[in-house]
């Protein structure tokens, strides 16, 4: 026997299989007399042991091949994607989720589910830890040369450290929220991060990429317009291409959620709780609808982005933000820039009224407690 074999039986005792039967089928052909190979599974089994952990490890291939790598967000559509993908039997597969630190806790979970269930999820998080201590470092002079009181300097460095959360830390770093017109956390928060930690390297080991996107032509006059394929990046050293491949494109809802039943994968459950999105929560674009449901049913939601608003604006030098732009909800804000946007507990208030945003609809306001409520059909 090779001096790289591995005692099977003593590895099993650590790693939670059952048998050898199964430990054999998850790692193919069970082939572990290379040292390379030896290698990966030493990393495994220092690591967290997981049947997850393995067969994502052993879906990393050498350098030189082509990477089909899955955004998940644990929406309808990446849910749909990652399942085609499977169907097809897309090689050196690696799913990835984007956490932005913004997620409800159901979909953290569906994204769990989905790792443990149907195939193992890679997550990865954006990280501003420098963008913030380059901020501490000038705010202090430029501040104060715009004539900024010490106290407000004060309060601002004082809030002005990394708090893990990247979709806050953005904020704080930023001094303000995303918005309809400046939407830099899609970039921010999934695209850089996606890019650096996971396409990055493969390109630079000379790996071409194929990046599977969910992305559907009826969801907006813009996404309509974009092709099913196209290449965006060739790397100058490796000469090693990044392909965008959208699959779904001109996919309905109905195709959608015809392939989680094709499948036997549940849809995440925000989706029967009023939701017509299930990434950030609430998101920017969220309706009049979706925000008057959110009320209703995540106050603890609504209640974190209050906290929030108070320490972004904390570290604005207008010593305000909120979380939806001027534009969100009628009145003379929009035009007296004097008077104070409306916060997120505002815009809830004003969820509740009909068109119009001045009277309270008592149909609207009445609460739904745990009945199922999902504009997809999914109650039925």
């Amino acid at each position: 026997m090779s001096e790289h074999n591995i005692n099977i039986s003593g590895a099993l005792q650590t790693s939670g299989f059952a048998d050898e039967a199964e430990f054999h089928a998850l790692v193919g052909a069970a082939d572990l007399s290379s040292p390379d190979k030896v290698a990966r599974f030493e990393q495994w089994k220092s690591g967290d042991g997981s049947k997850a952990g393995l067969l994502a490890l052993n879906r990393q291939p050498t350098s030189g091949g082509e990477h089909n790598i899955i955004s998940v967000s644990g929406g309808k559509d990446s849910t749909a994607l990652l399942l085609l993908a499977i169907e097809r039997g897309a090689e050196n597969m690696q799913a990835v989720f984007a956490d932005t630190g913004h997620e409800h806790q159901e979909t953290y979970e569906y994204v769990q589910y989905l790792s443990d269930t149907v195939f193992p999820i890679r997550t990865i998080r954006a990280d501003f830890s420098a963008q913030i201590a380059t901020k501490r470092a000038n705010l202090p002079a430029r501040w104060a040369a715009e004539g900024i009181s010490q106290d407000k300097i004060d309060r601002a460095l004082a809030l002005l450290h990394p708090t893990g959360n990247p979709f806050l830390d953005l904020c704080l770093w930023k001094g303000r929220f995303p918005s309809t017109r400046a939407r830099f956390c899609s970039e921010e928060l999934k695209r850089n991060p996606i890019i650096a930690q996971v396409q990055k390297p493969l390109l630079a080991a000379g790996d071409d990429i194929i990046s599977w996107q969910g992305v559907r032509a009826d969801e907006s006059p813009s996404r309509a317009l974009l092709p099913e394929n196209e290449c965006k990046f060739i790397d100058n050293d490796t000469q090693a291409e990044l392909w965008n491949f959208r699959p779904i494109l001109k996919w309905t809802v109905e195709d959608v959620f015809a392939m989680h039943r094709k499948h036997g994968v549940k849809p995440n459950p925000l989706y029967s709780k009023g939701m017509t999105r299930v990434g950030c929560m609430p998101c920017i674009h969220a309706r009049k609808d979706e925000l008057l449901m959110i009320g209703q049913r995540f106050p603890e939601e609504v209640a974190r982005v209050a906290e929030w608003e108070r320490l972004v604006a904390d570290c604005s030098k207008r010593d305000m933000s909120t979380f939806f732009a001027a534009d969100k909800t009628p009145g003379r804000h929009k035009t007296d820039f004097t008077l104070p946007m409306p916060g997120i507990y505002q815009v809830i208030e004003w969820a509740k009224t009909s068109r119009g945003g001045t009277n309270f609809d008592m149909f609207r306001i009445q609460d739904v407690g745990p009945l199922c409520s999902s504009i997809y059909g999914l109650c039925e």
